[in-house]
């Protein structure tokens, strides 16, 4: 029970932080020990377990996907976008600094304990980590498209969108805001927009089943060489995490409220200046230290590490 609790709630932190544009459930779902696990259990999803189901059953079709994990995680994942997209959305714009720095320390800490699951480090697996870190900071500072709000660019957006909420470092709600779909989508799930939120599940789930298959090979074929990957992306993604920023361009949202869209990285003295709004550098120091320290806990006390959990698959 406490096992299936604790997936849960990793599903549901992961839920939380992909509300938030430049934060990835991925990275959680890699602190919480259980990537591999999820990456393994998706790729099961194919038109295929139809005739599983037939051959084998319900019972053993169950079980050969992991459904009570999935069942889980993804409801975890979808309780908590709902109940906190509300509450992330106050934080991004009356406490973004108190914000970014929690989830600072999150990937910072990331980054430091990825790469130790590495079997063999060669410095070949340099490049990689070096060509990762610059896709990811290109990626989480492009400039926006603005596709039009209709239900097929939402099923679109979020076939794109998931493969970046597999990948830590990269952020399914940044990609949403880079295709110009973020308002779109969180005014949706605001309202309980059922038919925006089931086509953009669908897409989600679309999207996932296809990339999961890709990114299960890269791990049997070049595990080391891909957590370098994800760690580069994670490395890259820390300019847009960055607590102190001031915005150059807004969004308006339907209801006519302002959303930051693009923003620049700035010393908390010159956001001061900038701004008039004190910087919280001690606050900020304390939810860095915290994000660290929630990192560490989930590895000292996580129960089955990424390889355990893969056998258990």
């Amino acid at each position: 029970m406490i096992a299936k609790i604790r997936i849960a709630l990793i599903g549901a932190c992961m839920g939380a932080a992909e509300v938030v544009p430049g934060a990835s459930g991925g990275t959680i779902a890699f602190i919480g020990g259980i990537y591999e696990r999820l990456i393994n259990a998706i790729r099961q999803l194919t038109p295929m377990l139809l005739v599983d189901l037939r051959r084998n059953g319900l019972v053993a079709t169950w079980q050969q996907v992991d459904g009570i994990f999935l069942l889980l995680l993804f409801g975890g994942m979808g309780l908590s976008v709902v109940l906190f997209a509300s509450l992330i959305g106050h934080l991004m714009t009356h406490e973004p600094v108190a914000l970014w720095s929690f989830f600072l320390g999150l990937v910072v800490a990331s980054v430091w304990v990825i790469p130790r699951r590495v079997e063999r480090f060669r410095p070949e697996l340099l490049a990689p980590l070096v060509l990762a870190s610059l896709a990811g900071a290109y990626l989480t500072s492009s400039a926006q498209v603005d596709l039009p709000h209709t239900l097929p660019y939402v099923f679109l957006g979020g076939a794109i969108a998931v493969c970046a909420w597999i990948l830590p470092g990269l952020s399914g709600s940044f990609i949403l805001l880079i295709l110009g779909l973020y308002s779109y989508v969180i005014d949706a799930i605001r309202q309980f927009d059922v038919v925006v939120m089931a086509v953009l599940a669908t897409g989600c789930a679309l999207g996932l089943m296809v990339f999961s298959q890709f990114l299960s090979w890269l791990f049997n074929r070049f595990r080391d060489e891909t957590l370098m990957v994800l760690t580069g992306f994670m490395l890259g993604s820390l300019g847009k995490l960055w607590p102190w920023k001031v915005t150059v361009t807004y969004r308006i949202r339907s209801d006519g409220s302002q959303m930051p869209l693009i923003q620049e990285s700035v010393l908390p003295a010159e956001y001061e200046l900038a701004t008039g709004l004190d910087s919280q550098l001690l606050l900020a120091m304390a939810l860095v230290a915290s994000g660290v320290a929630l990192v560490v806990l989930l590895q000292r006390f996580g129960g089955q590490s990424d390889g355990a959990t893969k056998s258990s698959t």
